[in-house]
């Protein structure tokens, strides 16, 4: 199958969603990168020093894992809320006004122990999807050009996809525009056991991810690659230049499956149960939507705010 016969994907940066992190940050503190476009943040160097300036009137606090999110005289009546954070080994705590619980949701429970159990458990529902994502430099994409492919569905196989880098240039960055060029070739797995509900497949998933090692994806996609390539001329030997393996044991967020989940009347759903606030504390996150891509985030971030400036 070619990229020709699918719908086209085309809201996408070189780097993938990084970009709009970066330009949420500049958004945010002008000062930490140059430029003011879309595309000049691609190849834009942050100024990590500007994210925690005192004149700034936002600041952001890298390496600070939050443990606790506790609201101040009680929950619904609360005025403040009072984070915890480790940053270098020692516990430190913020306290403002109000407060956005941006995090994977099923972590919550945790960090706000108070909580109702019937809201801990709309929260803790969703079983986060684990996923690889490896990125593979060739020396060329000649092969491909050969048998006229862009990539193809594998089902049955180790990876079940294999395309070519989404062709975007902007920024400064550009896609390698000959046949003769170095290239990416990205492939995707998602760690599974057939047979069993779709929340257990994960979890086994997410088990089996954390004990495979990497000589097992590079055996993988040496064979994968070799048996769907070797008749355009490949040879992994000579054209496999580079592999990067990204593992995320929770990766996407959990959707609903009418196989496996019941059909909730609206309101009633785990997530919408979950994402209520909570005193001060107000819940975002692509899980308080039950739907793992970035548009979503995106809308469950602007109601959590919403939410703090209408109360």
């Amino acid at each position: 199958m070619t990229r020709q016969d699918q719908e086209p994907y085309i809201y996408h940066f070189p780097d993938g969603n990084a970009s709009i992190a970066r330009l949420l940050v500049r958004g945010l503190i002008p000062d930490s990168a140059p430029g003011n476009t879309m595309e000049d943040i691609v190849l834009a160097k942050m100024d990590y020093s500007k994210l925690y300036a005192e004149s700034s009137p936002v600041r952001i606090r890298l390496n600070s894992t939050v443990i606790s999110a506790r609201n101040e005289g009680g929950g619904a009546s609360a005025k403040e809320v009072t984070v915890t954070y480790v940053r270098d080994g020692q516990a430190r705590s913020v306290r403002g006004s109000a407060c956005v619980l941006a995090c994977w949701n099923m972590v919550i429970p945790y960090l706000c122990p108070e909580m109702s159990k019937e809201q801990k458990a709309g929260l803790a529902y969703g079983v986060k999807v684990p996923l690889v994502y490896a990125n593979v430099q060739l020396r060329n994409r000649a092969a491909f050009e050969k048998l006229k492919l862009s990539g193809a569905s594998c089902p049955g196989s180790y990876f079940s996809s294999v395309e070519l880098d989404i062709p975007v240039s902007m920024g400064g960055y550009n896609y390698s525009a000959s046949p003769d060029d170095p290239c990416v070739v990205h492939m995707q797995h998602v760690p599974c056991s057939p047979g069993l509900p779709a929340r257990e497949q994960q979890r086994a998933g997410r088990t089996r991810l954390f004990t495979t090692k990497f000589e097992t994806f590079e055996h993988n996609i040496r064979d994968q690659l070799t048996r769907m390539l070797e008749p355009g001329g490949f040879d992994p030997a000579r054209d496999i230049q580079a592999i990067t393996v990204n593992r995320w044991p929770h990766g996407y967020a959990y959707e609903y499956n009418s196989l496996y989940d019941p059909e909730w009347p609206a309101g009633k759903s785990p997530c919408e149960i979950g994402r209520q606030p909570f005193g001060q504390i107000h819940i975002a996150n692509s899980d308080a939507g039950a739907f793992a891509y970035t548009n979503e985030a995106i809308d469950q971030a602007y109601r959590a705010i919403t939410e703090i400036t209408k109360s």
